[in-house]
């Protein structure tokens, strides 16, 4: 449910769709004898799409998300495990050109990957499938093997989850895959801005982990304050965000973590 739910009514309150909407809506009413209406309606959404995608809106929403967790400390020692969260390659371009096809968020593979190589003995586990409402055979899992042994590390040493759609998934998939044992330390890389969420399900999964934030989008506290100068930049940012922020409230009123805004656990 909450997969149909994120990939229907969760797309369609994204700002730019929403925003989008309204003017699309006020345009068919300039035609009508609402035309009053429409023309506040298109005004509006045009000033609103101006704010989200020049304004500093989409860092300030950022910003907190991906300062939650600090970075990880390797003082600590060496991890059992290192968990690689999808959402980096795109499955149906990559069986389509028969290599992977990495669209975004590529930092979680290649920090994985100098993880995996800094610590030989620790488990290296992929979770993710297929993020598609209408999925075919492409997985996500199905195509990392080779986009991490390019980068040093063999097939041999990783274990592939390639069923989960969304980060739920991931960490109740994950778990039953791996079947951590009391006191094993594992590492959770995914992208900074994503780091609430999935810490939040993982735990309640009954999967504790160690964040390993990477792909941060805003860099110190007095960059959340920049204006862009494109503005589509700003427009994603504000959608990447607002996504994140709708899915801890979601998940959180579902009773699937135990936390509002989940961070660092106590000592």
């Amino acid at each position: 449910m909450f997969f149909v739910l994120s990939k229907t009514l969760g797309i369609m309150m994204l700002p730019v769709n929403v925003l989008i909407g309204l003017g699309v809506l006020g345009a068919i009413l300039l035609a009508t004898r609402f035309r009053p209406l429409g023309r506040k309606l298109v005004i509006a959404s045009f000033v609103l799409l101006m704010i989200a995608g020049f304004s500093p809106l989409g860092n300030m929403l950022l910003y907190p998300l991906e300062q939650r967790f600090p970075p990880w400390d390797a003082a600590r020692g060496a991890p059992d495990g290192i968990i690689i969260l999808g959402g980096s390659i795109d499955p149906d371009l990559s069986l389509a050109h028969g290599a992977a096809v990495i669209r975004s968020a590529g930092d979680r593979i290649v920090a994985a990957a100098a993880l995996a190589r800094r610590y030989p003995n620790a488990r290296i586990v992929f979770s993710g499938g297929s993020a598609n409402l209408i999925s075919n055979d492409a997985k996500e899992g199905d195509f990392v093997g080779d986009t991490l042994e390019s980068l040093g590390i063999p097939k041999s040493r990783l274990t592939i989850e390639r069923l989960s759609r969304n980060t739920l998934e991931n960490a109740v998939f994950s778990r039953a895959l791996v079947a951590p044992k009391p006191g094993e330390r594992w590492l959770l890389v995914t992208s900074a801005y994503h780091m609430p969420r999935s810490v939040g399900l993982f735990r309640k999964a009954g999967f504790p982990v160690e964040a390993y934030p990477v792909d941060w989008r805003v860099g110190s506290g007095s960059d959340r304050f920049d204006f862009m100068e494109i503005a589509v930049d700003g427009l994603s940012r504000s959608d990447l965000a607002t996504r994140e922020w709708m899915g801890l409230f979601a998940y959180r009123i579902a009773g699937k973590t135990d936390e509002l805004f989940p961070g660092p656990a106590g000592p």
